[in-house]
């Protein structure tokens, strides 16, 4: 009988611990989620990629053939240096005080320029005389939105060609336009600039009098193209009322350069240098490393005439 309730309760006893396992094993996977589920609450979100902010340079410039140039100048800075940006659409807008009137849209070049040419008619001034202009660049999924604005005054610059007793000079005149009339603008520096390949180069500048005008002698030996022509430009820049003003004029005042491939003499600048440089470096290089051909054949024949030991020499 006592064999019978032993075997009894280890039965009992077997079957209670079946049910504690069961119950931990259906325990324990709760827990493990729980604890994925916390540790994955705690893992930060991703971060978005930050967009690349352009810069927008914005220069109008009011040139005397009735039109105006508005130039956009996109460039981003990427870690420690700037970068031009191509191909990017630039839209131009007149601001009035009662809507935005669109003047066009122009891309960029590769130098991340772009240049949009209006008449200057188009532009109309405000109560005040003064003409706000707005370059905008709508930004896409890599570069945010990027805006540049100029308000200026309308004025012209002229430029005349004078020459007397064989000298020759430009007469230039700055007026102001802003009130429906030509006033004369003095006390003002305008610079003088003849057309070269990669950029304008100064000859001069000179301060407009109380007729807004100035006179500036340009020397003879300018080179021309083929022809003798040169570009002269009279140009105000970065003024504070009028921004930038353009004039040019084209005159054969220079000196005949022609555009042919010539064969070029033999000269110090030239890729052909003169016989008798030629000659005198020749014979300086033959000198000098005749010398150091010399010393070593010296030294070799000195080797080969050294005195030869023989190995079962003996000292008497």
């Amino acid at each position: 009988m006592k064999l019978g309730l032993n075997a009894t309760g280890l039965r009992k006893i077997f079957h209670q611990l079946l049910i504690q396992a069961a119950l931990f094993s259906l325990l324990v996977p709760v827990k493990l989620s729980a604890q994925a589920d916390s540790t994955a609450a705690t893992v930060p979100a991703a971060e978005e990629p930050s967009l690349i902010a352009p810069a927008l340079e914005f220069v109008c410039t009011q040139k005397n053939d009735s039109t105006v140039s508005l130039v956009a100048n996109l460039k981003a800075k990427i870690k420690t240096s700037f970068i031009k940006l191509p191909l990017l659409k630039v839209s131009f807008v007149q601001v009035t005080d009662t809507a935005e009137t669109a003047l066009g849209f122009a891309i960029s070049n590769r130098e991340g320029v772009a240049v949009l040419n209006v008449r200057a008619d188009q532009l109309v001034a405000g109560p005040d005389g003064t003409i706000h202009i707005k370059s905008q660049f709508a930004g896409n999924k890599a570069m945010e939105a990027a805006e540049g604005e100029v308000t200026i005054k309308k004025a012209r610059l002229e430029i005349t060609p004078v020459v007397e007793d064989s000298l020759y000079s430009v007469k230039v005149r700055l007026v102001d336009l802003s009130t429906g009339a030509e006033t004369p603008v003095p006390e003002t520096t305008v610079g003088i600039f003849v057309n070269r390949s990669f950029k304008p180069l100064k000859i001069g500048e000179g301060t407009t009098d109380e007729n807004g005008e100035l006179s500036l002698e340009i020397p003879a030996t300018l080179p021309g193209d083929a022809k003798g022509n040169i570009t002269l430009l009279a140009k105000l820049d970065e003024n504070e009322s009028y921004g930038n003003l353009e004039a040019a004029v084209t005159q054969p005042w220079g000196v005949a350069v022609s555009d042919k491939d010539q064969k070029l003499p033999r000269a110090l600048w030239s890729s052909h240098p003169p016989l008798w440089m030629l000659i005198t470096f020749i014979v300086l290089m033959t000198a000098v490393w005749g010398h150091y051909i010399v010393i070593i054949y010296e030294l070799f024949r000195l080797r080969k005439e050294e005195p030869h030991n023989p190995d079962n020499a003996t000292i008497s």
